[in-house]
């Protein structure tokens, strides 16, 4: 992430830190004569973060109390910027989901809720700056050299590593986000931290940020875990950041468009969301093989991929009636309000 608060700071981080927190005069050497100007004295020094990118620090780099490598300076840059683009990425990306790709005749669905994308939107909102919080901690480590990010393929384990990085990153952080998600289907673990996102039964894309914040934050540390153990190039990382955020909008946008036996879709992750009692199906993130070695994998319904049965009465009464028992199994009392009932009560 280093790469990237290089580029925050020199198109505002400098300027920002230098008006809000202005250095002394004691960082200052000024000169003796009347019209020079005088140059600011600071230990920090520019270094590219990477050989690909080159930025020439302006003047305000050194003018604040606060220079680049405090590390004040870099958990508040990199708690703003993991907050205002994790809104950004939720909002853009989950609202082009929900525009082209989610199915609306989910609103008909008996278990969709009454006012659910705006209740989504709220839990995200309210999880995002504490999230961000958490995230900016692990930042600041790699950011301060505790982890193993390289730049060039040099610096790595070779070309092979280059590309060999990508799926090595998928399963282990794969591997991880199961035990995770076991870990959270734990019945005291589910009450307090989980069951906020297991709110939505059927849910939409705007449900993907949509949980305790602790929640989420669990389920993002083999995310940072994996370049603490192993090689990761620093770009890559950064891409697999926008990619991770990316799929976790897919899973949630209701389509599903293959049956395919290798990827945890949003079929799968549908059925983990409507069949969600402790030791239940699909915890995985991004595929099926540790459900499959794990024992819990649940192949989908597959009215679910005929767009005629997918949203058919008949599928859901069949989907419904395993779901409620799970529901008063795992949790008592259902507090949800449905959309169907809710119109049933003003006719």
């Amino acid at each position: 992430m280093d790469v990237v608060l290089e580029v925050v700071d020199t198109f505002v981080g400098d300027q920002l830190y230098a008006k809000l927190l202005p250095a002394g005069s004691a960082p200052y050497d000024f000169p003796h004569h009347a019209n020079a100007t005088a140059q600011p004295i600071s230990t920090w020094q520019y270094k590219p973060s990477t050989q690909m990118l080159y930025l020439e620090p302006s003047e305000a780099a050194y003018m604040s109390a606060w220079p680049r490598d405090n590390i004040f300076r870099q958990f508040t840059s990199l708690f703003l910027v993991t907050w205002f683009f994790g809104i950004l990425n939720y909002f853009v990306f989950a609202t082009l989901s929900y525009i082209f790709i989610f199915d609306k005749k989910t609103f008909s669905h008996p278990k969709f809720l009454k006012n659910q994308i705006r209740l989504e939107m709220k839990q995200a909102n309210m999880a995002m700056p504490v999230m961000a919080i958490c995230t900016a901690l692990t930042f600041v480590a790699e950011v301060r050299g505790y982890c193993k990010l390289y730049d060039t393929t040099e610096e790595g384990p070779g070309r092979w590593y280059d590309y060999a990085q990508f799926p090595l990153f998928i399963l282990f952080t794969d591997l991880c986000i199961y035990w995770a998600h076991r870990w959270l289907h734990l019945p005291l673990v589910y009450k307090h931290l989980h069951k906020p996102h297991h709110k939505w039964i059927m849910p939409s894309p705007y449900a993907s940020h949509a949980f305790h914040p602790l929640d989420g934050f669990a389920q993002s540390v083999p995310y940072h875990v994996y370049p603490m153990l192993f090689p990761l190039n620093k770009l890559a990382y950064v891409a697999l950041f926008v990619f991770i955020n990316f799929w976790t909008i897919l899973i949630h946008d209701g389509e599903y468009i293959t049956d395919n036996p290798i990827i945890n879709g949003s079929a799968c992750h549908t059925a983990h969301h409507l069949y969600f009692k402790l030791g239940s199906y699909n915890y995985g993130q991004f595929t099926t093989l540790w459900d499959r070695l794990g024992g819990t994998y649940r192949k989908p319904d597959l009215a679910w991929f005929n767009k005629k049965t997918k949203m058919a009465k008949e599928t859901w009464e069949s989907n419904m009636k395993e779901m409620e028992d799970i529901q008063k199994e795992v949790e008592g009392d259902d507090d949800r309000q449905y959309v169907a009932a809710e119109a049933k009560k003003t006719k």
